[in-house]
């Protein structure tokens, strides 16, 4: 049943509409502005299909910003002030404290900045495609291209602009919503938001948002820019997808929306099958772990002792890849291979592992060599060390058969064959990915990795908490 339409009143005068469907933890979507129609929008089944993903388990709001789709159209200015205005009406008038924001390509400059100043109220932040200045997309020369039809031939810039949002490829998709377009805004405020935003800039207030942030952006549609505003970010997370779409319910959406479920906590789907995830990709961080010393441990302690020793490793890497969003993919015995969608994510999570196997080693010298005066342990107390070498990079594996491939992988557990036990080491990329999130990384130098021709940059990542 089509969302029943409501308004809201903004604190200078504007009525905005808006919809909400499904119950649970409130999720808001501010559109795309200006190609915002809340009405019409219904009645594409790409993107009714899309919205009701997010209505199974959250109530999910949209709305049409002020001189766009339902609401006030008469407008003489136009500010990123104003689309804060809108955004505060409408969950104001649902009563909404606290809520899941989602910002995608325009919406995401008014996204960062009610995050940003607003703390308390956005625990959690989705951008998809989206800048943080407005030259970094209003400046592109496709965008201005753009920008010049606008003014010489209406019917031909919403074509075009469709075509520009969803690839040649969607012909049919585009050409219905372009007819959106021409129903969403009129020429005259088209130009004025394109020449508003363009000089909006909100980079100064990326690191003001609090917020859990999940930053998503296509591959072709500018992964540099995607970077500076996830390194920028405290809490951010980046995930990047193959093509140029500006749309994440075409062929792919179930591999967008896994990292968009995984990131809510909600149901993930099935690893996606060989042929889509190879056509479709998407950076991942791999991590590889591996005991230092098992062979030699399992012929000194035994299978059965041994084995126990193993299953440690297990229960504590298994434990920290759960508490940090992590995939394993498989286990070697004494390693395991998993996956991110974030650097920043895999970095905690071997942080966490190497602090835990240090809490047992710690534990195994209290038993083998007790304090004077201490209560003697029991005979399930730890008695052998576990330390593990973890290696880490970052590229865009091929999944086949809940498996991963490729160099990137191959390269993770040559950087963990590298490493001491005890020690975590990552490539370069990885270092540059989680640039400004606090960590602690010491250049090892130029290393030559077997069965690759080119030295490896590789870094220590320094986990000890006096570090």
């Amino acid at each position: 049943m089509e969302p029943r339409i409501q308004y809201a009143r903004t604190a200078d005068g504007v009525s905005i509409a808006f919809w909400t469907l499904g119950e649970g933890e409130p999720i808001v979507d501010m559109g795309t502005p200006p190609f915002s129609h809340i009405q019409m929008e219904w009645q594409l089944p790409e993107i009714r299909l899309w919205y009701e993903r997010f209505a199974a388990r959250h109530q999910f709001v949209r709305f049409d910003g002020r001189g766009t789709g339902l609401s006030d159209r008469d407008l003489r200015v136009y500010s990123l002030d104003g689309l804060l205005l809108d955004l505060e009406a409408v969950v104001d008038r649902l009563g909404l404290e606290q809520f899941t924001l989602f910002g995608a390509i325009n919406a995401g400059l008014p996204a960062i900045a009610f995050a940003a100043r607003h703390p308390q109220r956005v625990p959690q932040l989705i951008l998809w495609c989206a800048y943080a200045r407005g030259s970094e997309f209003f400046d592109d020369p496709g965008t201005q291209a753009l920008r010049v039809v606008v003014d010489k031939d209406w019917p031909m810039f919403t074509e075009a602009a469709a075509q520009s949002r969803f690839g040649w490829s969607e012909g049919d998709l585009a050409g219905r919503f372009a007819q959106l377009i021409r129903a969403a805004v009129e020429p005259h405020m088209q130009r004025t938001l394109m020449d508003t935003l363009r000089e909006v800039d909100v980079t100064d207030l990326l690191p003001d948002v609090k917020a859990r942030t999940l930053v998503l952006q296509r591959k072709d549609r500018g992964p540099d820019v995607a970077r500076r505003i996830a390194a920028r970010i405290p809490n951010a997370q980046l995930v990047l997808f193959e093509g140029g779409s500006g749309a994440p319910y075409l062929a792919d959406a179930d591999i967008v929306w896994n990292a968009i479920a995984e990131f809510l906590g909600d149901e993930v789907a099935p690893w996606p099958s060989s042929d889509a995830a190879s056509a479709v990709g998407g950076l991942r961080t791999i991590l590889f772990t591996d005991v230092a010393g098992s062979t030699s441990m399992m012929q000194r302690l035994g299978d059965a002792k041994g084995r126990a020793v193993l299953r440690e490793h297990e229960r504590i890497t298994r434990e920290a890849l759960k508490a940090h969003g992590g995939t394993e993919v498989k286990t070697m015995g004494d390693g395991f291979m998993a996956c991110f969608p974030s650097a920043t994510g895999a970095l905690e999570c071997g942080i966490a592992m190497q602090r835990a196997f240090a809490e047992w080693n710690a534990d195994v010298g209290a038993a083998l060599a007790p304090p004077q005066g201490a209560v003697l342990p029991g005979k399930d107390a730890p008695t052998e060390a576990i330390r593990v070498r973890i290696g880490l990079n970052a590229g865009e594996p091929i999944a086949e058969e809940e498996d991963l491939f490729g160099t990137a992988v191959i390269l993770a557990a040559r950087i963990a064959a590298k490493a001491e036990g005890g020690e975590m080491l990552v490539a370069n990329v990885v270092r540059e990915l989680a640039a400004g999130k606090g960590f602690l990384f010491f250049d090892r130098g130029d290393v030559i990795l077997r069965g690759f021709e080119d030295p490896v940059r590789l870094y220590e990542v320094r986990w000890r908490e006096e570090a």
